[in-house]
This record gives structure tokens, C-alpha cells and sequence, in this order.
């Protein structure tokens, strides 16, 4: 059982490493060589979990030798434009000006229906509203919508608008967050003395806790 416990742990180690490596993407960002090699590596981890006769060097081998075969292609993808084309393909435009591009559907192998759901998954419920929509090479869909068919925006309205940046955590589950209070150039006197204001004298009955960027402190006890 011990030996069952330590290849799976060595292998589930190794898989989370190569996969920090490869970066952080969702499986529906991945391009189609991305996900064979995901895949594959996990398919790789597993059948030693299983048999642990297979030495686990047969497996972790593969693993990063996959590992720099998708690094290569990515550096390959990031450097040449032709390279990335061979591989990855191109954006194809399925409907221009309001109308569906059948030849294009024929050539993705999408059908009306699936193209139709992907278009209201983004609310977008007539096609006639629509400039340009183009599937691109992760298989998500684009959407352009008509000039007068946009969301009317501040810009649009001459309205001017303050910044607004991503706010700073500060607390987490109890645990406060160290180099954002560093980055903002704070300490943990400034934070306590903000949560004895609120009359919390310990950061550890706080759930969550955050600094934005007008000065607001928002918090939110622990249940």
C-alpha cells in the first residue's frame, strides 16, 4: 500500500509541475496539438498508478519528454507566423455582414444548430445583428456585432469615467496576504488598526478582505 501511495503521489507531483510548465490555460483555450499532449499525459500518469509492475521511469520519461515537445511547438507558435498557421490553423469567418457562411460551415464541420448556441451562449439571438463572426483556432466563437447594434459606452456619451484597477487582497480564510500589503506599501499595524475601527480585534475571524483602488476596505466575516 505504501508503494502504491508514493508512486501515486510522485506521479500526481510530476504531472502538476509539467502542466505549470506548459501554463495556465482551461481546456477550452487549448489549441488541438495542446490538448493531445495533455491528454496523453495523463494517460501516461495513470497506467503506472494502476500497474505498479511498470517502472516509474517509463512514465515520468515520456511525461517530459512531451512536455518539451509542446514547449518547442509553442516556441515555434509564438516566433513564426507560417509555423503557427501549420499548426495551430487560422480564425475562419462564418458570417459576414448577416449571413452565414455555409461553405465555411462545411469546412469546419459545425452544423446552423451548433453555430446558433454558441451565438446565444453570447447573447447574441439574431444573426441579422451580427458584422462578423469568426470561429477561432481554440473552436470559440468571435463575435463583431453591427455598429448600431453595440453597447452604448461611456466614450460614446462623452461621459468621463475615474480609473478603476484590480483591488489588493489582503485577508484570506484568516490569513493576511503579505506581499500585497507590501506592494501597497502597508504593514500589519495599518491592518489591524483598520479592523479595530470595524471593532475586530483579530484578523483571523475574517473570510475575506480587500483594499480597491479608491481606499475602500471591504471585508467580510468568518461564519
Amino acid at each position: 500500500m505504501f508503494i502504491v501511495i508514493a508512486r501515486t503521489f510522485i506521479l500526481y507531483t510530476t504531472v502538476i509541475i509539467v502542466f505549470r510548465i506548459m501554463g495556465k490555460r482551461q481546456v477550452g483555450e487549448l489549441q488541438p496539438f495542446e490538448l493531445a499532449v495533455t491528454i496523453m499525459i495523463s494517460a501516461l500518469a495513470a497506467i503506472p498508478m494502476e500497474d505498479v509492475g511498470i517502472p516509474l521511469i517509463y512514465s515520468i520519461l515520456p511525461i517530459l519528454l512531451l512536455m518539451t515537445f509542446q514547449e518547442i511547438l509553442s516556441l515555434l507558435t509564438l516566433k513564426s507566423t507560417k509555423a503557427r498557421k501549420i499548426i495551430c490553423g487560422k480564425p475562419t469567418i462564418v458570417i459576414e455582414n448577416g449571413h452565414i457562411k455555409e461553405q465555411a460551415l462545411k469546412k469546419l464541420k459545425i452544423n446552423t444548430n451548433d453555430l446558433l448556441e454558441q451565438l446565444r451562449i453570447k447573447d447574441f439571438y439574431t444573426i441579422e445583428d451580427i458584422e462578423y463572426a469568426l470561429m477561432e483556432t481554440t473552436g470559440k466563437i468571435s463575435v463583431i456585432p453591427k455598429s448600431q447594434k453595440r453597447p452604448v459606452t461611456p466614450a460614446d456619451l462623452n461621459i468621463s469615467t475615474e480609473y478603476e484597477g484590480l483591488p489588493y487582497t489582503l485577508i484570506i480564510d484568516g490569513q493576511i496576504q503579505d506581499e500585497n500589503l507590501k506592494e501597497l506599501g502597508l504593514d500589519k499595524k495599518w491592518l489591524q488598526k483598520t479592523l479595530d475601527s470595524y471593532n475586530i480585534d483579530n484578523p483571523s475571524r475574517i473570510f475575506f478582505a480587500a483594499l480597491n483602488t479608491k481606499g475602500d476596505f471591504l471585508f467580510q466575516i468568518k461564519r
